[in-house]
């Protein structure tokens, strides 16, 4: 079965809870403190397997989480790390946000491996807040939550080649007679529901791959018929043969066709539209007259589009045009193929570590990373813990802000959940 898209939730590991413990030793009444810090949440990678073909698996599965860390523990021991997830993909599927709809990594190269989401930072343990006034600290950082992020998969296949136009123009037989692939081959419309790959060999050793994208049709670009579904697998190509049904046996207009196709691309994208495209008007063995064959052949030279007469079903004209094929993909570097779209890496590292102070009627609220940060080591219960909240608040500038918008003693701070009256 040929899947090419999915989604799928995907979720980092939890940090580790930094440990509270204390040295507890013969001889030694009051040890100090010795709380280690929590293990790194497993991270959730992409990587490309060459073995795979299909988004088959992810139709079964829907939800892909990384290992927790472990906590903390006594005598300054650093919890286990969790485990990363590794997801193998097929080369050519291309991950998206689904909120937002940006590329977050282009698996289209052998090998190539990346980091969707960070797993959470483990929390320090109690060991890293004593001081000299500060001896029995009591309070931990707990770890940083994992992320969770809905994706979009799309595998656009690889191909130097995309055989192109409406359906039942013969692109199947022409794969299939010049490639050892063996795509369905029937009269009727739709005959190919799933675009097929093919390599062509030359008899002077040049070879490309070359894809069949499945017929479209007047409407391909707003998801009409099968054309949406399959528009993503050309962007992939480097050149276009378009396949236009010369003895007009479906009763339709050639250049009509031709015209229609191109609209459709351009719809879709501009990218698509500017790819350099040859044209193969094929069924010459059935032809009837030249009149069609004249009016396409005026249309591509008006356009600059180079044009061959062909027939898939006898071989006629197969070796000019695959020759020249392989002469234009020499002169176009692959490098075009890289993916526009700016790729985008999901990590703690890059989210805002600031916080913002902002006054309500009669309270003022503050949010945040850095906040959020210090609070998850504030044990409310414990005086100690308390007294370096309140220094937290005036190293990092929040108490200043909190001044320069006119707080007064005994007026309400709101933080998360968390409500108290300011004292100076």
């Amino acid at each position: 079965m040929f899947i090419d898209y999915a989604k799928i939730i995907i979720g980092s590991g939890k940090g580790g809870n930094g440990a509270i413990t204390f040295r507890r030793e013969k001889y030694i009444a009051n040890g100090g403190p010795d709380g280690g810090d929590g293990g790194k949440g497993g991270s959730v990678y992409f990587r490309v397997d060459l073995g795979l073909n299909t988004l088959v698996d992810f139709k079964y599965r829907k939800k892909y989480l990384a290992q927790d860390g472990e906590a903390g523990s006594g005598n300054r021991k650093t919890g286990k790390s969790g485990e990363d997830l590794y997801i193998d993909v097929p080369q050519g599927t291309v991950v998206r946000d689904e909120e937002t709809g940006k590329v977050i990594a282009d698996l289209s190269k052998e090998g190539q491996v990346e980091c969707i989401l960070r797993g959470g930072k483990g929390g320090k343990g109690n060991v890293h807040f004593a001081t000299a006034t500060r001896q029995v600290p009591n309070f931990a950082e707990t770890g940083e939550p994992g992320l969770e992020k809905t994706v979009i998969l799309e595998l656009k296949l690889i191909a130097d080649v995309g055989l192109l136009g409406y359906p039942n123009v013969g692109k199947s037989t022409l794969l299939s007679r010049m490639t050892t692939a063996k795509p369905k081959v029937a009269d009727y419309h739709f005959t190919t529901i799933e675009p097929n790959l093919g390599v062509v060999k030359l008899e002077n050793g040049a070879s490309f791959v070359m894809a069949d994208i499945p017929g479209l049709i007047e409407g391909a670009s707003e998801g009409v018929g099968l054309g949406l579904k399959f528009l993503r697998h050309v962007e992939r190509t480097r050149i276009l043969l378009h396949v236009v049904d010369i003895a007009g046996t479906e009763g339709r207009d050639p250049v009509q066709d031709f015209q229609i196709i191109n609209q459709e691309l351009a719809k879709y994208s501009d990218k698509l539209a500017s790819k350099l495209q040859v044209i193969a008007a094929n069924k010459v063995d059935v032809m009837q007259d030249d009149t069609a064959w004249e009016r396409l052949k005026e249309m591509a030279e008006e356009k600059g589009y180079e044009i061959y007469k062909i027939s898939a079903a006898t071989g006629e004209g197969l070796t000019q045009l695959f020759s020249r094929v392989a002469e234009l993909l020499n002169e176009i570097p692959k490098e075009e193929l890289e993916e526009v779209d700016k790729t985008v890496y999901y990590r703690y590292e890059d989210e805002d570590e600031g916080f913002v102070v902002r006054r309500e009627s009669d309270y003022f609220v503050v949010e945040g990373k850095e906040i959020e940060n210090i609070m998850r080591r504030i044990n409310f219960s414990d005086t100690e813990s308390l007294a370096y909240f309140h220094i937290m608040l005036k190293k990092t500038g929040i108490d200043a802000e909190l001044k320069r918008q006119g707080i007064r003693e005994g007026d309400i701070v709101k933080i998360f959940d968390w409500e108290f009256e300011y004292e100076e």
